[in-house]
């Protein structure tokens, strides 16, 4: 397996994980390479340093409370961004979802709630869906 750090035109930061070196070229050239964060199909390799062995990595120099923090942060991010930039279809995610799996629908980001039995359905079905990061914890809710 071969990492590869990506960006998109709109400079969101993601990895992508390839079977081999080509298949990142070949799946780009096909529209299977997609942004995480908005859906862009404009990706491309990020300049990446190589791993150097014996290098301190520097995930290694937090606490775990840093890297907790740090996750719920990022987590944050993803969801206000969803928030804002997808619709809000509410209860009727998994009807909509397939809509616009089958093409019944405009393609557009969408998000909403789903039941357990709804939401294997689809993944059974091979219609790509997500759980949406968690709310943060509200300051006034911390001890």
């Amino acid at each position: 397996m071969i990492r590869y750090a990506l960006i998109c035109d709109r400079d969101h930061e993601f990895e992508g994980w390839f079977a081999a070196s080509a298949d990142f070229d070949d799946q780009q050239a096909r529209g299977l390479v997609e942004c995480l964060m908005c859906a862009s199909k404009a990706v491309r390799k990020a300049i990446m340093a190589p791993a150097v062995a014996g290098t301190k990595r520097r995930s290694q120099d937090r606490s775990p409370a840093q890297h907790h923090a740090m996750m719920m942060e990022a987590m944050g991010r993803v969801r206000r961004h969803v928030e804002e930039t997808f619709d809000d279809v509410g209860d009727a995610f998994a009807t909509e979802a397939r809509a616009i799996h089958e093409g019944r629908s405009e393609d557009r980001g969408i998000y909403g709630q789903a039941t357990s039995t709804e939401v294997r359905d689809l993944v059974e079905d091979g219609i790509p869906i997500a759980p949406l990061p968690p709310e943060p914890v509200k300051k006034s809710e911390l001890n």
